[in-house]
């Protein structure tokens, strides 16, 4: 299974945009491909201290994948490429 991680906080509304692309792709995909952690970084000050101006941001297999904005055929097809 590949860990994908979504950071953010609270009131970001591009977390929010971010959060709903990775979700509706990691559903269409079979189940046990991949698995979501969302990490608040008001809650973990050295990701605060890392990322507090480039949230969100997404990691596959703890690598960043992409800040800010995810495109949804690049994100499918780097989780189906860490599955392999």
């Amino acid at each position: 299974m590949v860990p994908v991680t979504l950071l953010g906080k609270p009131g970001c509304h591009l977390c929010d945009d971010a959060r709903a692309v990775v979700q509706r792709v990691l559903a269409e995909l079979p189940a046990g491909t991949a698995e979501l952690d969302e990490r608040n970084i008001l809650e973990d000050e050295a990701l605060a201290e890392r990322y507090a101006e480039d949230i969100p941001v997404v990691l596959i297999e703890d690598r960043v994948h992409v800040f800010w904005r995810v495109d949804a055929d690049r994100f499918r097809a780097a989780v189906l490429a860490a599955a392999r």
